[in-house]
């Protein structure tokens, strides 16, 4: 798919234009999205964005839509989002071609479709969907935390908004560093662990699978008329959201200059990993338990409070797990992070100076704080995620990029390209309505088991 968007390029290249002057940068942009990585730190920074533990709901996805179309789900997916982020990064090249390189989603709005959408709907919606994503992340790592102990004290009193609050700390301390490019260490300790407990995941399952504690295994599709369509859709949403990003602008903006081709390698080395990883957690769990896997595979591997598997094994999957959520957070938190250094830093000051440490320990604390608290209050956020996936990383990930890259390149209405983008992005627009629409019922159905601060 990159390969077309490429040729495409040189054969509808939009009218020259004058390069235009910089503009000058804002102390978010100066501070936190520093312009000195490879594309290899952009692949670490694309992995820990997209490979988080999530994905250890995609067997469950695939329960609801059965084998072949599970299948074919998760693999359109797959290719659509490397191609559409490729096709972002294409237009973030062209424009810093022209003199003019852009650092974020909204600018790019308020480049290309104009400064209202820049300002009223991209960027509130990315700072909404990524905020979410870190509250989501606070709740699952508290969850793993919570499942640790347990197996350790299986007769234990402490309830998981303790663990959250644990976790919330242990992010409050790494929120600390300075900018998005000082976390290419950490992102890629965190590629490793991708591959740690999806291997140890996948290991498990067909352990599991092949032995006498195996449950029977049943692939037929559960629910019936209305309910079985809702979890079709639902199942799609899960997967979109799976492979979501939001932020490709902000990582691109850490690749140092010249950025031509980097962000093109920095993909393939996510997506190898992203391919590796979701397609062996996803086949093996739906595999190892059929139309039983839970909403997280690796809920599956207890009865009750007897563990399928070495206690040892468990934990060390779950630290494994509760590590590499606390750096998926961390990337999630860099456009908060923007925003307020640019509103509350003075770039003419130096980055570690008192003038600018000080704001900068006080507002990521309080957003680390708020996010951890959330979490805590709210454990049936996986509800309300849904939705931010329907509303924030389909319209990101899956509609604007194509709009985008249409209205930068225009490409001519005759030919393919335009035509497979036009068709991703009203077809993803269609399935952004339907997965709001199945959140909402979900969150309505479920309504009556949530409780604030509940032991989950």
């Amino acid at each position: 798919m990159a390969t077309v968007a490429v040729t495409s390029q040189k054969l509808s290249q939009p009218d020259a234009t004058e390069p235009t002057p910089p503009k000058k940068l804002d102390a978010g942009a100066l501070f936190v999205l520093k312009s000195r990585g490879s594309w290899l730190h952009c692949g670490y920074h694309l992995t820990t964005a997209i490979v988080a533990p999530a994905l250890l709901s995609l067997p469950f996805a695939l329960a609801l839509l059965g084998w072949e179309g599970g299948v074919a789900v998760l693999t359109l997916a797959g290719v659509i989002t490397f191609y559409s982020y490729n096709l972002l990064s294409l237009v973030l090249e062209h424009h810093a071609e022209l003199g003019h390189r852009q650092l974020r989603f909204r600018d790019m709005a308020h480049d290309i479709l104009g400064p209202g959408w820049g300002r009223y709907y991209v960027g509130p919606l990315q700072l909404g969907s990524c905020y979410g994503a870190v509250i989501a992340c606070t709740l699952l790592g508290g969850q793993s935390l919570k499942f640790i102990y347990l197996l350790a004290k299986p007769d234990g009193s402490m309830q998981l908004s303790h663990f959250i609050v644990i976790f919330g700390g242990f992010t409050l301390i790494l929120a600390q560093i300075p900018s998005f490019h000082s976390l290419r260490h950490i992102n890629l300790v965190s590629l490793i662990l991708c591959f740690a407990y999806c291997v140890c995941t996948t290991a498990g399952a067909i352990y599991i699978g092949n032995s006498r504690k195996a449950p029977p295994k049943n692939y037929s599709l559960t629910g019936v008329g209305i309910n079985r369509i809702f979890g079709f859709f639902n199942a799609i949403s899960i997967i979109c959201t799976t492979y979501g990003n939001g932020i490709i602008p902000e990582i691109q903006a850490t690749i140092a200059e010249p950025v031509k081709g980097k962000m093109f390698k920095g993909l393939l080395v996510c997506y190898a990993v992203v391919i590796s990883n979701y397609f062996s957690v996803g086949i093996s769990g739906y595999w190892a338990f059929g139309n039983q896997v839970d909403s997280s595979v690796l809920q599956n591997f207890m009865v009750g409070s007897n563990p399928l598997l070495p206690k040892w094994f468990l934990l060390m999957t779950n630290g494994f797990t509760v590590l590499q959520v606390a750096a998926c957070a961390l990337v999630y938190l860099q456009p908060s992070n923007v925003v307020l250094e640019r509103r509350f830093a003075d770039p003419k000051k130096a980055q570690l100076s008192a003038r600018n440490f000080v704001p900068r320990l006080i507002t990521r604390s309080l957003s680390v704080i708020i996010a951890t608290t959330f979490a805590a209050m709210l454990p049936f956020f996986g509800d309300i995620m849904a939705l931010f996936g329907a509303f924030g990383c389909i319209p990101l990930d899956f509609i604007l990029p194509m709009v985008f890259y249409n209205l930068t390149f225009k490409p001519s209405k005759k030919g393919l390209l335009f035509w497979v983008n036009t068709v991703i992005g009203v077809g993803s627009t269609g399935l952004s309505l339907i997965g709001a629409i199945a959140s909402v019922r979900q969150i309505i159905l479920d309504a009556r088991t949530y409780r604030l601060f509940a032991d989950m």
